[in-house]
């Protein structure tokens, strides 16, 4: 094989690899946090709360004190930080980086590969780097409250693959216009996650981005 395929192939197991050790480390402190403070249906509801910066701009702030009740205490990180764009960023041992803000969460199984978050000169808002989104960065969901038609493959769960508002075929997950794991999308990427978990947590053959 060529050095190139080495690379991506080796890529392709890191990814493989961290991702099915997030998914369990995650949720053994979900099973463990639920000792201390009961079923997660009943925890605190994550706030998005807001303030205005110096432009006049809607800013998130952190709920790091979430991340740190229900948690922190259950993982070993290297770091825990919170940032200017209301993120929670977690630092592995194994090199992987998590965000944690509102429920959605995005993982980098090799954390060089995070970049943070800029503002978009057009939107004003803050984003990630979605373009490499179901590539160097996997896209999870955390909100075991909510209810809805919407939530129903995250109410009463762990931290699961980004799911919220499938309609359970795999075609909605491969071609969903906004968030199908496919080459052209107008967000991110992150149904590519229930993809892989689907496959037994392995990049699938027909897997349609390249590492």
């Amino acid at each position: 094989m060529t050095m190139p395929v080495l690379i991506a192939n080796h890529k392709k197991t890191v990814a493989e690899t961290r991702l099915a050790k997030f998914y369990s480390t995650m949720n053994q402190a979900v099973q463990r946090a639920e000792v201390d403070y009961g079923d997660k249906t009943q925890w605190d509801k994550y706030e998005i709360l807001y303030e205005q910066d110096e432009d006049g701009n809607s800013k998130p702030i952190t709920n790091v004190e979430y991340f740190n009740k229900y948690f922190a205490p259950y993982i070993v990180a290297t770091k825990i930080e919170d940032n200017e764009v209301g993120k929670t960023i977690v630092y592995f041992p194994d090199g992987s980086v998590a965000s944690f803000g509102g429920y959605s969460i995005q993982f980098w199984p090799e954390g060089k590969d995070f970049k943070g978050y800029s503002r978009n000169e057009d939107t004003g808002k803050f984003q990630n780097d979605m373009e490499n989104s179901g590539r160097k960065y996997f896209t999870f969901f955390f909100a075991p409250t909510n209810n809805t038609e919407s939530n129903k493959y995250h109410y009463n769960k762990g931290v699961e693959p980004y799911m919220y508002n499938w309609d359970g075929t795999e075609d909605k997950l491969k071609n969903d216009n906004a968030i199908g794991c496919k080459q052209e999308v107008t967000n991110e990427r992150a149904y590519c996650t229930a993809l892989i978990q689907m496959n037994g947590w392995k990049i699938p053959k027909d897997y349609p981005l390249r590492f």
